[in-house]
């Protein structure tokens, strides 16, 4: 039983109600005042005639204007509330004692360390952060302290800040520490004008073991900080657009937009006003219209599937790219700004030019600079690293524990195609959490084709000439895709259980070397 007193701010008041809850033998488990004159009673639950008799007594007191029931003590309805709170907050916060335990652990430092509640509780926070130094912080000068340390190969930023309790009378006391960990892509918004190049600002949702990956990511990140146009070439589903976006966080260009405009989702005439605005009185608007360009002034402009604009806006955009001029349609005014271009094309660019379908002069005003991203299926070794992502993304998202996942189900899913790519896994693994039924994904919640996998492996082979060439052919494209993987013969010649010399002889054949 909880009570809400309301009353003047009189002295012996308090003492008066002690003394009729003393009189009934009523237990007085706790008592809050606030300064706003009311005083909150926790008390056992009493019978009706006894409750009746007790709000009769206390209203007689003098200066008590009202008495009521309510359902939580303040302390505890703000405790409550802080808790769920705590509890939903995006980043991971855990509480630790004076010896280096976790007191506290919220669903997003769960998730993040992938373990229950009962697992971290009473834990030392050097089980989960082996970098970071907690006795060292709590035996030096107390404050406020941020360090970077790097879970599961990702950066992330944690920021530890003492508790003090007291400090009304006496000298404030720690009690505790409260630890935020972060993504290391959620600090340092301002970045520098020089970046250095272990830099991983915008690349860190890029994860991927083979060397085809860690290829391009290397390569990205070099042209990221440059300014001329960047072409991407990759298909549906391989991540383009988001490749974009972080090349241009990790540019000098970053403070400033994104913009994106896809070539193949509008008209012509809307996609020109689009890019470039339109002057007063067009369109019957009596105020002009600022075009992408013009938006993005300092930034970085994206134009996805730039092979399917038309004629007329290639001619345009030739325009824009020689000196960074253009005019708003219905105006003659030239107007000039800074704005890298990134273009993004899931056909050969070099092949449309060659048939005339694209402008051959734009595209080697766009092929300066090339990033091409390979499809999924021939990087097959990235998609347990890419599973892993995903679940535990999205099992953040639905507010689950992330499941296990099975070495056979890794296989099972680098055997498929993916003839979305990444889209395609992504979603895939959306779908199969929201079907699980226990704490392990298996193949069965992917729904995968059967045949799929082996009768796209057959379309691509050649089957000309002889049998022997034909297997050999075969040995070719296998040797070729696992070496991206395990590039030395030593390492293949052990995936493959065979020696080192065989190997090697066979590399040396077949021509292949490291892409």
């Amino acid at each position: 039983m909880r009570l809400e007193v309301l009353c003047e701010d009189r002295l012996g008041l308090t003492r008066e109600l002690l003394d009729i809850l003393a009189s009934k033998s009523i237990d007085l488990r706790g008592i809050e005042i606030d300064i706003k004159g009311i005083i909150y009673l926790n008390c056992p639950d009493i019978d009706f005639d006894t409750f009746s008799e007790l709000m009769a007594e206390i209203r007689r007191i003098s200066g008590v204007n009202d008495v009521r029931k309510i359902q939580f003590m303040p302390s505890e309805r703000h405790n409550t509330e802080l808790l769920a709170l705590l509890a939903n907050l995006p980043d991971p916060v855990i509480a630790i004692d004076l010896k280096g335990s976790v007191d506290m652990a919220n669903h997003a430092a769960l998730n993040l360390f992938n373990k229950l509640e009962e697992e971290i509780i009473g834990e030392p926070v050097i089980s989960f952060l082996p970098t970071f130094n907690f006795s060292r912080w709590i035996e030096g000068d107390v404050n406020r302290h941020r360090e970077d340390v790097v879970l599961d190969g990702l950066d992330y930023s944690i920021e530890i800040i003492p508790v003090y309790l007291g400090g009304d009378v006496s000298e404030p006391v720690l009690a505790s520490a409260v630890m935020t960990i972060r993504s290391s892509r959620q600090q340092d918004a301002n970045a520098h004008d020089s970046l250095p190049e272990k830099n991983n600002l915008g690349f860190e949702h890029f994860v991927g073991i083979s060397n085809r990956h860690k290829a391009l990511i290397s390569q990205a990140k070099k042209l990221a900080m440059l300014d001329q146009p960047l072409l991407i070439e990759g298909d549906t589903g391989t991540g383009k657009e988001m490749l974009a976006k972080a090349c241009h966080n990790r540019s000098n260009r970053a403070s400033f937009p994104f913009l994106i405009l896809s070539c193949a989702s509008m008209p012509d005439d809307v996609a020109e006003t689009e890019l470039f605005g339109h002057a007063p009185g067009s369109f019957n608007h009596e105020q002009g219209h600022k075009g992408i360009f013009e938006q993005a002034n300092g930034g970085t402009v994206f134009l996805d599937e730039i092979g399917e604009m038309s004629p007329h806006l290639q001619i345009k955009l030739l325009r824009f790219l020689q000196d960074g001029t253009f005019r708003r349609v219905g105006e003659e005014e030239e107007m000039h700004v800074d704005v890298r271009i990134i273009a993004s094309t899931r056909h050969k660019l070099g092949e449309l030019a060659d048939s005339g379908s694209f402008r051959e002069d734009l595209f080697y005003r766009l092929n300066v600079l090339t990033l091409s991203i390979p499809a999924l299926k021939e990087r097959s070794n990235d998609v347990g690293p890419l599973l892993e992502l995903f679940t535990a993304k999205y099992a953040h998202q639905l507010g689950m524990l992330k499941p296990k996942l099975t070495e056979e189900l890794v296989v099972q899913l680098g055997n498929y195609q993916w003839p979305g790519n990444i889209r395609q896994l992504d979603n895939m693994v959306l779908r199969a959490l929201t079907e699980l039924d226990g704490d392990t994904l298996s193949i069965e919640q992917f729904h995968l084709p059967k045949l799929e996998a082996v009768a796209s492996g057959m379309a691509s082979m050649n089957i000309d000439g002889s049998l022997d060439e034909i297997m050999k052919d075969y040995e070719s494209q296998i040797l070729e895709k696992l070496y991206q993987s395990f590039p030395s013969s030593r390492k293949l010649a052990k995936r493959l259980n065979v020696s080192h010399t065989s190997i090697a002889n066979k590399l040396r054949d077949y021509g292949i070397r490291k892409n």
